[in-house]
C-alpha cells in the first residue's frame, strides 16, 4: 500500500504511515477536526519511487489547491523524542508537480546531517528509520501556534502555555516570529494580544482533552481560519519533561528533594537498586529525627521534605542540613520556600521517639569517645572493613529462600555501627573549624587544612592505583593503543600479563561509578573504567605531577597551615584558641574516615548483588529471562513472583529497559521538585548574566587554568595531565581522573561531598554547582577555576 487516506488508516500503523500521521489518526479517531488529507507511506519510501499517480489522484481528491506537505519518519513524535524540526515541512505547495518535489525533499530530509545527529544523539540507529509523508490541505489561518499542556520550562502541570501569531503557525514552530506568549494556570486568561479570552479557554479545553485520552502532556498544533473554526495540526507527547512525582492522598502542594547528587548520582537507579537505597536513606534520615518518604522518581531518589518543612522545629534546621549534606542548590531552594504560604508552619503532634533519643545517646558517646582516642577509633573502623571484606558469605540450597535472604537484607547493613560515630566526629570536626576561626581564619586556609587528608580510603585507592600504572610501564604502548573495553575482556579471559591489577581489584574491586546501585556491574565484573584510568596515568610526562607527589605537597600545605592557625588563635583567644587547636588536630585525624562508611557498605552489596545474579542465572535456565542481569530491572516481589509463580519477565524487563535507556540520556535532573512536576530551581531569581563567567560553589581552593575536557561516562574518559575535568556529578569510582586533572568544574554537589572532598585532599581546585557546565564549556576551550571565588571563566574558544 503507497498512499492511503488520513481516516483509512488503522490503529498502531506508525511502520506503515510514520509517527506524525499516526498522531493524526489517533486525533481523528477521537473526534477532533484535522485537515482532511493521505499518506505516501513507508512502504512507497522503501521502494524509492514516488507513486505518481496515486499520489496525482489522492491530491485531486482533495480537490487540488494549496496543500501542506510533511515528514512522518518512523522514528518521530515518540514519547521520548520528538524529533522536532529535523525533518523537512513544506507549506503552501500547489499543483501536482510542486507536490511530488516536496514529497521527494521530504524523503531527502531523513538523511540531512541534522536529523542524522538527532538520531545518533537519542540512540536511534540509523537503519531502522522509515519515512512516510504526509500531506493535508492547508488551512488559511487567521492566528495560529502552539499549546503545551504543561509548562515545558518550570514542568508545571498545573500550568498550559500557548504561543500564538497572526497568520500560520510557522513563525511560531520555527522561531522566527515574536509570538504573543500565554501561560493559563486555571485563572480567567485577560484580553490581550492575538487570542480572545474566549479562544484561549477553548484551546486550554482542548489541550486538557487530548491530555485526558492520550495519557500524557500534549504538544500541539493549532490553527484558527477565517470562520473562527479551530483546527487541529498535530499533537505529540511533551519529550522534554522530567516525570511528576507520584500522586499523593495529602492535599496542597508537597516539596521532593533529589538526593542521588550527594553520593555523585545522576544516572537513573535500577529498579531493584532503588528497593536497597530507598530503605537505606529513609534510615539516615530517621537518624537525625526526620521522617522523610523516599519515592522514585524519573529512577532517582526523591525525599518527601513536606512535613519537615511545615514542622516548626525542624524548618530551620532542614536548611543547615541541606547546606551541609545536599549542597547549595538544595539549600537555595529550601530557603525559597520557606516563604511560600504553601509551606507556612504548622502545628503538629508528636510523638515520642524513642529510637531517636537511643540513636541521640549512641551518638554522643560515639562521638566522645573518637575524639579521645582518634587512633582506637581509626583501627575500629579498619577492622570493621576488613571483617566485612572476609566474611564468608553462604547461600540457601533453594532459590525461593535465596530470595528470602535478598529481602532481608535489601536494606540493612549489618555491623556498621563501629564506623558509623568515626565518620561523624570527623563530619563534626570539620564543620566545626569554621565557626571556630572566624576572624582568624579564610575559607581558603580552613581548606587548606582538610587537603592532603589521611586515612581516606579513596584516596588510598587512587594511590593504589597510581602504583599498578607504575609497575605497568613495561606495557605502556599496549595499554595506550588498545581500547578499555577491549583490555577488559583480555583481562577477564586471563590474556593479559599481571601487574599488580589483580591484587587492585581483590582490595577495590567492590567500587563502580554509581556504586551504591546494586543494579550496576561492580569493577571487579567489567574492569573498563580502570584500564581507562590506567592509561590516564601513563600519560603523566612530568615527575611533579605525580599523584604521590601531589598529595604529599597537600598534606605538607595542610600540617603547616594547622600549626599556624593553632598559634593565630591562641594569640587572639587563648581558652578558644586551645579548643581551635584540639579541632584542627582532630580534623587530620578523622575527617579522611568519611569514606568509610559508604566503602564498608559496598560489602554487603557485593554479596546481595552475586545472589541476585545467581537467582537470575537460574531464571533464564528456565527461560523466563532473556540474561541474568534482567533481574535488576525488576522489582523484589517481581523477582519472587517470577521464581515461584513462574511468571515471565521478558516483556516486563524490556519496557523498563528502554526507560532506563531514555532516562541515561538525560542530561539534568531537578534538585527539587514541587508535587504538580514544578522544578524548584525556575522559580529562583535569575544570576547575573556574563558571558564568559559561569558561577557556581567553590569546594577546594586555589586557581587552576588549561584546557577543558568535558567527559559524561568514566568508560570512555580520557584526559591529559593538566587538563581541567569538566562533568554532570563525580562519585568515588571517578576519583582517580583527579590524580592528572588540573581542576574539576561539576554541575552538582555538595562541599562535604565525596567528589569535592577527594578534590581538596589532592590539592586540586574545584568548582560545583555549576549549572549547565556540561553544555556551556567544550572541549579544548581554555578554562580558568577559581576554587576559592567559585568561578570558571572560559578564556577561549575551542
Amino acid at each position: 500500500m503507497h498512499v492511503i487516506g488520513l481516516s483509512a488508516v488503522g490503529a498502531e500503523r506508525r511502520d506503515l504511515v510514520g509517527g506524525k500521521a499516526a498522531g493524526l489518526v489517533r486525533l481523528i479517531r477521537s473526534g477532533e477536526r484535522v485537515p482532511e488529507g493521505f499518506c505516501v507511506t513507508t512502504e512507497a519510501h522503501a521502494r524509492g519511487e514516488v507513486p505518481r499517480a496515486d499520489v496525482v489522484a489522492a491530491y485531486e481528491r482533495l480537490g487540488g489547491g494549496p496543500v501542506a506537505v510533511r515528514s512522518s519518519a518512523t522514528a518521530e513524535d515518540m514519547p521520548d523524542a520528538s524529533f522536532a524540526g529535523q525533518q523537512d515541512t513544506f507549506l503552501a505547495v500547489t499543483g501536482a508537480e510542486q507536490l511530488l518535489e516536496a514529497i521527494r525533499a521530504c524523503w531527502d530530509s531523513l538523511h540531512a546531517e541534522r536529523a542524522r545527529a538527532y538520531r545518533e544523539a537519542v540512540g536511534v540507529p540509523h537503519d531502522a528509520v522509515r519515512m512516510a509523508v504526509v500531506v493535508q490541505r492547508m488551512i488559511d489561518a487567521e492566528v495560529a501556534g502552539v499549546l503545551f499542556t504543561a509548562n515545558p520550562v518550570t514542568g508545571s502541570r498545573s500550568e498550559t502555555v500557548i504561543d500564538a501569531a497572526p497568520g500560520p503557525g510557522t513563525a511560531v514552530v520555527d522561531g522566527t516570529t515574536a509570538a504573543d506568549h500565554y501561560v493559563l494556570d486555571g485563572d480567567g486568561p485577560e484580553e490581550r494580544g492575538c487570542l480572545s479570552p474566549a479562544r484561549l479557554t477553548e484551546l486550554r479545553d482542548v489541550g486538557q482533552r487530548l491530555q485526558d485520552q492520550f495519557g500524557v502532556p500534549q504538544d500541539v498544533e493549532w490553527a484558527y481560519d477565517g470562520d473562527g473554526t479551530l483546527w487541529l495540526l498535530q499533537s505529540r507527547p511533551i519529550t522534554t519533561l522530567f516525570p511528576a512525582p507520584p500522586a499523593s492522598d495529602e492535599p496542597g502542594s508537597r516539596l521532593y528533594v533529589e538526593f542521588g547528587h550527594v553520593q555523585g548520582m545522576l544516572r537513573p537507579v535500577t529498579p531493584m537498586g532503588m528497593s536497597t537505597l530507598k530503605g537505606m536513606l529513609a534510615g539516615m534520615l530517621a537518624a537525625v529525627g526526620l521522617t522523610v518518604e523516599v519515592v522514585d522518581i524519573g529512577g532517582r531518589l526523591y525525599g518527601d521534605l513536606t512535613d519537615a518543612m511545615r514542622d516548626p522545629s525542624t524548618r530551620q534546621r532542614l536548611v543547615t542540613l541541606m547546606a551541609v549534606d545536599f549542597g547549595p542548590r538544595a539549600q537555595a531552594v529550601t530557603e525559597y520556600l520557606l516563604d511560600d504560604p504553601r509551606f507556612a508552619p504548622q502545628r503538629v503532634r508528636r510523638r515520642r521517639n524513642t529510637a531517636a533519643l537511643t540513636t541521640g545517646l549512641r551518638a554522643v558517646t560515639g562521638i566522645l569517645g573518637a575524639l579521645a582516642r582518634p587512633a582506637a577509633a581509626r583501627a575500629r573502623v579498619l577492622g570493621e572493613i576488613e571483617r566485612l571484606r572476609q566474611q564468608p558469605a553462604s547461600d540457601p540450597s533453594t532459590p525461593a529462600d535465596l530470595v528470602d535472604l535478598v529481602a532481608e537484607n535489601a536494606a540493612s547493613t549489618p555491623g556498621l555501627d563501629a564506623i558509623t560515630w568515626p565518620v561523624v566526629s570527623g563530619l563534626v570536626v570539620s564543620a566545626a573549624l569554621p565557626p571556630l576561626l572566624a576572624g582568624i581564619a579564610t575559607d581558603d586556609e580552613v581548606r587548606t587544612v582538610l587537603g592532603g587528608m589521611p586515612y581516606n580510603v579513596t584516596i588510598e585507592m587512587d594511590l593504589a592505583l597510581w602504583q599498578v600504572a607504575q609497575q605497568a610501564a613495561p606495557h605502556r604502548e599496549m595499554l595506550l593503543d588498545t581500547p578499555p573495553d577491549a583490555l577488559a575482556e583480555a583481562y577477564l579471559t586471563g590474556e593479559l600479563p599481571d601487574f599488580g591489577l589483580r591484587a587492585f581489584l581483590d582490595s577495590y574491586g567492590v567500587r563502580a561509578a554509581g556504586e551504591v546501585d546494586v543494579g550496576l556491574p561492580r569493577w571487579s565484573e567489567d574492569p573498563t573504567p580502570v584500564f581507562a584510568m590506567l592509561a590516564n596515568y601513563l600519560r603523566v610526562g612530568d615527575p611533579a605531577q605525580a599523584p604521590d607527589r601531589r598529595f604529599e605537597r597537600a598534606a605538607a600545605r595542610a600540617e603547616a597551615m594547622v600549626a599556624e592557625l593553632s598559634r593565630r588563635a591562641r594569640r587572639a583567644r587563648p581558652v578558644r584558641g586551645r579548643l581551635a587547636g584540639f579541632f584542627l588536630r582532630r580534623a587530620r585525624e578523622l575527617s579522611g574516615l568519611r569514606e568509610a562508611g559508604k566503602f564498608a557498605g559496598l560489602y554487603p552489596l557485593r554479596d546481595r548483588r552475586r545472589r541476585l545474579l545467581l537467582l537470575g542465572t537460574q531464571l533464564q535456565e528456565r527461560g523466563l529471562v532473556e540474561r541474568p542481569d534482567d533481574v535488576m530491572f525488576v522489582t523484589l516481589p517481581e523477582l519472587r513472583a517470577a521464581v515461584e509463580l513462574g511468571e515471565d519477565l521478558h516483556e516486563l524487563v524490556a519496557g523498563r529497559r528502554s526507560e532506563y535507556a531514555r532516562e541515561l540520556r538525560r542530561r539534568t535532573v531537578p534538585v527539587a521538585l514541587l508535587s504538580d512536576g514544578t522544578d524548584v530551581e525556575t522559580l529562583l531569581p535569575p544570576p547575573a548574566a556574563d558571558d564568559h563567567t559561569l558561577t557556581g560553589i567553590g569546594a577546594s581552593a586555589g586557581q587552576a587554568c588549561g584546557r577543558a575536557r568535558v567527559v559524561r561516562d568514566l568508560a570512555s574518559a580520557t584526559i591529559e595531565p593538566g587538563e581541567i575535568l569538566v562533568a554532570p556529578t563525580t562519585d568515588p569510582g571517578w576519583t582517580p581522573l583527579f590524580l592528572t586533572a588540573g581542576g574539576l568544574v561539576a554541575e552538582t554537589g555538595a562541599v562535604m561531598a565525596h567528589g569535592p572532598t577527594v578534590a581538596r585532599e589532592y590539592g586540586m581546585p574545584a568548582v560545583i554547582s555549576v549549572p549547565g557546565a556540561t553544555e556551556l564549556i567544550r572541549t579544548g576551550q581554555v578554562i580558568t577555576v577559581d576554587g576559592a571565588a567559585g568561578t570558571v571563566t572560559i578564556e577561549q574558544p575551542a
